[in-house]
């Protein structure tokens, strides 16, 4: 079993910054996906997560609380789970 973590990106450096940062912190179980927020499917996606800025994290399809108008922050991804085998 994975835990899933999504990465809403527009290729921005804010966006790499995120992305390094999740990966960084991910473990064996956490199976990451970066998503380009240029496709059409994957705003759609990221909506109905409630994501309004990227970068944005979402953890097992419910975004972090850090991403609901700031910068992923390390503490709060980790307190959703990232980092944590399940």
């Amino acid at each position: 079993m994975f835990r899933r973590i999504e990465v809403f990106s527009a290729g921005c450096s804010a966006c790499g910054d995120a992305i390094e940062l999740v990966r960084d912190a991910a473990c064996p179980s956490c199976e990451i996906e970066v998503l380009d927020m240029n496709d059409p499917a994957v705003a759609a996606r990221a909506r109905t997560l409630g994501v309004r800025t990227v970068p944005a994290v979402a953890v097992d399809g419910v975004l972090a609380g850090c991403c609901t108008g700031a910068r992923p922050d390390l503490n709060t991804l980790k307190d959703a789970g990232l980092g944590q085998a399940i």
